[in-house]
């Protein structure tokens, strides 16, 4: 039986003071509540963890909320009938941002919230909604009201794992939450002892027990004149004379308390189905969209994007009465993980890195879109695997994810390394050498090099218009572009940095963020974690491979960008952490930036083997021609908009990298 939807709008806001895009015409949003009535006993529900202990309502369903935003056409004929779900990220919007190049901004309203435009110009239907039931609702965040389990009529009761870094000196206290926004599970006994609290600098390092007297479950100021001031609480982490700078603290602790996480994904089904289908709500009021929604797609990005590839997986892109939800989808930077929320004491927002949560289960088999045995699990698996209802998928991802994410192991065979064929349904496109996100705030403090601020909007731009194309029938995308292993070009990441340049004073990792198996209890099957901390099972190790580099350091394989086909430094999608930082190990998600010398003999006074600017480009007009070669090819080929490439030929010609007085770094397209 299908979910039963309720639409309930707060408030209509003009955009943009009614600036009209285009054929489009003017856009307005719609901000309220949608709230679901799910049937518990539904097939289609079936996997959602602990959804047999949600409290039910008079008729036996189960009843959650969350926020939603349409930003819309005000004239919907005027639109180009197509919807696109933003999954937000931890309750952030995401696609104005990474899609139109605009500013970072709970609350859009005005012209410039809405960046270059490109989505309103096109005539999209904007929707964003409330899935994530962990966060705070403060800041303008999207959030979900989702109903704790009970049994018994109890409050259900666990163990959780909390990992804590601070990324600067003087940290006294930490949310147990690790973030403010989001809630903490409160220990069931204060009593320090009765805790399990223990210290390392690598992740692989022994643990040290951190003695109980020590800290506190405490939240600790400063009172400016020398002194700490130090308040019990349940939600907060305080270690006397502060947290260890880089160094990873771990918290093992009973608790009670667990929503039904399971259930936020499931909303974006029932929502989507509404909205492309029904003509009017449960209560009988109309469908702000019926009749307008030709086409729906969906894009995320990191966490966003492994919710997408968790939402195909576990079957939700058809809903309840087989009707497909998503025509088609898209996934930035999801690396080969899915969403693990699905748990009981879920913690939606985590993620294994090298150095940060490596232990956390968001990796696991399958990593691939198409089935391949596993090597260490029995039977076949895929994230797509229901042809009757699988949109097309269109994936990118940037170097970062083979580092520190096992991209590798979503287009290679993981008993093997051999690569896979990818069908026609499918298209993953690398983008090379680029960091997570294109402009992430650099992390001074605690890493090495500049970050790497290489910009991604254009890539994203032109992947939105081939897969509106794509799934309309009016053209196929150019062929994947991955790094592959039969040509050379996906290799250990002993053999890139055997042919990574030699800079002095640039230092390399000594590893990728590796991926064994681990152990979680015998119920971690049912959504359920026991074993705190989960344990290696000996000798069960997935393989995975990063992008081989040129003469440069920069990547070989995917598209490369004009700021790769025209270089001024080189660009890697890994960071490494600063002394006092738990120095040498990957930090987290940021890439580098290291500029070319620019003369002949700058570069050979200070030994660097990579070729000059002067020795490149003879002048500032050469730098610009070869730029603008590199987009127009780009084009071309069909991986770069008309639009993006005089955006990079306008950058080129504003900023003469021959000049000693020009601060050098990839070039600047927005804010993504």
């Amino acid at each position: 039986m299908k979910t039963e939807v309720r639409l309930k709008i707060d408030r209509r806001v003009n955009f943009a003071d009614g600036h009209a895009y285009g054929t489009a015409g003017a856009y307005e949003r719609l901000v309220g509540t949608v709230h679901y009535s799910l049937d518990p006993d539904d097939p289609s529900n079936q996997n959602v963890v602990d959804l047999d202990k949600a409290p039910r309502n008079g008729r036996g369903k189960v009843e959650f909320s969350g926020d939603l935003d349409i930003l819309k056409p005000v004239d919907l004929s005027k639109g180009n009938q197509r919807v696109l779900y933003d999954v937000n990220n931890r309750g952030n919007k995401t696609a104005l941002r990474a899609i139109n190049d605009a500013p970072p901004e709970p609350d859009p309203t005005t012209y410039a919230h809405g960046g270059n435009g490109f989505i309103m110009r096109h005539g999209y239907t904007l929707v964003w909604s409330g899935w994530q039931g962990d966060l705070v609702p403060v800041n303008g965040l999207l959030t979900a009201d989702l109903p704790e389990g009970m049994e018994n009529g109890h409050r259900i009761r666990g163990k959780v794992r909390q990992e804590f870094i601070a990324e600067q000196e003087g940290v006294l206290s930490m949310p147990l939450s690790g973030a403010p926004v989001i809630r903490s599970y409160e220990p069931l006994d204060t009593d320090t002892s009765r805790s399990a609290f223990t210290i390392r600098e690598r992740e692989g390092d022994p643990r040290q027990p951190v003695d109980p007297n020590q800290w506190a479950y405490a939240k600790a100021e400063r009172d400016g004149n020398g002194g700490v001031n130090v308040v019990p609480s349940s939600t907060e982490c305080y270690v006397k004379g502060g947290f260890k700078p880089g160094w990873i603290y771990e918290l093992i602790y009973e608790t009670e308390g667990s929503r039904i996480m399971g259930l936020g994904v499931v909303g974006i089904r029932d929502l989507i189905s509404f909205l492309k289908y029904d003509e009017r709500d449960a209560e009988g009021e109309p469908n702000p969209l019926y009749g307008h929604v030709e086409k729906a797609y969906t894009y995320g990005q990191s966490l966003s994007a492994r919710v997408i590839r968790q939402f195909v997986y576990d079957g939700y892109n058809g809903d309840p009465d087989g009707r497909k939800v998503f025509d088609a989808v898209y996934p930035h930077v999801s690396g080969a993980g899915r969403l693990f929320a699905n748990i009981r004491f879920g913690q939606v927002g985590r993620y294994p890195r090298q150095h940060e949560e490596h232990q956390w289960p968001s990796e696991v088999y399958p990593f691939a879109y198409t089935p391949v045995p596993d090597k260490y699990v029995d039977g076949l698996d895929s994230v797509l695997k229901r042809p009757e209802t699988d949109p097309l998928v269109m994936h990118t991802h940037t170097a970062t994810e083979y580092w520190q994410r096992h991209a590798s192991l979503g287009h290679t065979d993981p008993r093997t390394g051999d690569d896979l064929a990818l069908p026609e349904n499918i298209r993953i496109y690398f983008i090379s050498s680029a960091q997570h996100a294109g402009r992430m705030p650099p992390e001074a403090e605690v890493i090495q090099q500049a970050a790497n601020t290489m910009s991604t909007g254009p890539i994203l731009r032109n992947s939105v218009a081939l897969m509106d194309r794509w799934a309309s029938g009016d053209g196929t995308p150019p062929s994947s572009m991955v790094p592959r292993r039969a040509d050379g070009t996906l290799v250990s990441h002993g053999e890139a940095l055997e042919s990574f340049p030699k800079v002095p004073g640039f230092n390399v990792p000594a590893t990728t963020s590796r991926l064994p198996r681990y152990t979680y209890g015998d119920s971690f099957s049912n959504g359920i974690i026991t074993e705190h901390p989960p344990q290696p099972i000996p000798g069960q190790e997935y393989g995975v491979f990063v992008p081989q580099v040129d003469e440069d350091g920069n990547d070989m394989a995917g598209i490369r960008g004009p700021d790769l086909e025209a270089p001024v430094g080189t660009h890697t999608g890994w960071s490494l952490r600063k002394a006092g930082f738990s120095e040498g190990e990957l930090f987290s998600l940021s890439g580098s930036f290291v500029p070319f010398a620019r003369t002949k003999a700058e570069r050979e006074a200070s030994g660097d083997p990579r070729l000059s600017l002067e020795e490149r480009y003879p002048s500032h007009g050469a730098y610009v021609r070869a730029v603008a070669l590199a987009a127009s090819r780009q084009v071309a080929q069909g991986l770069l908009l008309e639009e993006d490439a005089d955006r990079y030929v306008e950058a080129a010609m504003a900023r003469n990298p021959l000049d000693p007085g020009v601060a050098l770094a990839p070039l600047s397209l927005g804010t993504t």
